[in-house]
């Protein structure tokens, strides 16, 4: 019995793991035409076109050819190739989510992405990134808030992206520790707690991450949001 899937992908390739998956054959058994060899697109990927491939696999040949008979199990791949299909999905929603984003609000720049086991890198970089960014990177937590939700759609295992515009995020970091160093000198020059000032959640989590092996003093955070800041507190004496 012969029969014909259509299917579509970021590249072709994709396009054809797509087909052969649904039909449960290799690439040897089936015969692959290309419809659409796909684009990239331009700024940010605007204007992208999926790749498009029409693929047919004959399961009557492919039994007599390797002689198997129709109680054989049929392999479809190891579960790890799925995972990372799941991923790349997930990258490429994420992605083209960021691109509308920013082009919505007249962001001019080149993005790039990458993964690292169950996390996606996202960094923008270019001129008049600032509206992206917002005071205190607000409307950057905001869209990276909005850009997980996305990606985890198209994810059925857990991911999570971590989006840099303008190298805020990371220059903010750097700013961050060397704030969380002066509260540390504070603390033990004074050998009395020191507030910092308020943060977003996510740069508390710096703070508390960076001074958690630092001896002599603990954290913990006060306040209501907007106005929550990191607390160093001398560590009592044993």
């Amino acid at each position: 019995m012969e029969k014909t899937v259509i299917k579509t992908g970021v590249t072709v390739d994709e396009a054809i793991e797509a087909a052969l998956s649904e039909l449960g054959c290799t690439k040897e058994q089936a015969v692959i035409e290309v419809i659409e060899e796909g684009s990239e697109g331009g700024f940010l990927g605007l204007g992208r076109k999926d790749a498009e491939v029409k693929v047919t696999f004959n399961a009557d040949e492919a039994v007599e050819d390797s002689g198997a008979s129709e109680s054989d199990d049929t392999y479809y791949g190891d579960d790890e190739s799925f995972e990372g299909d799941a991923v790349s999905e997930a990258e490429d929603a994420a992605a083209n989510f960021v691109a509308e984003v920013l082009s919505g609000i007249g962001i001019h720049g080149n993005m790039d992405s990458y993964r690292e086991d169950d996390t996606i890198y996202i960094s923008v970089t270019g001129s008049d990134c600032g509206a992206a960014i917002g005071r205190h990177g607000e409307t950057l937590e905001a869209i990276s808030y909005m850009t997980n939700l996305i990606a985890n759609k198209h994810s059925e295992q857990r991911v999570h992206v971590s989006l840099d515009v303008g190298g805020y995020r990371k220059h903010r970091e750097q700013v961050i520790k060397g704030l969380a160093d002066k509260a540390v000198s504070r603390v033990r020059r004074s050998g009395r707690k020191v507030v910092m000032e308020a943060m977003s959640p996510a740069e508390r989590r710096i703070v508390h991450a960076y001074l958690q092996e630092v001896r002599g003093v603990t954290t913990h955070s006060e306040g209501v949001e907007p106005n929550r800041c990191v607390v160093v507190t001398p560590e009592e004496k044993k």
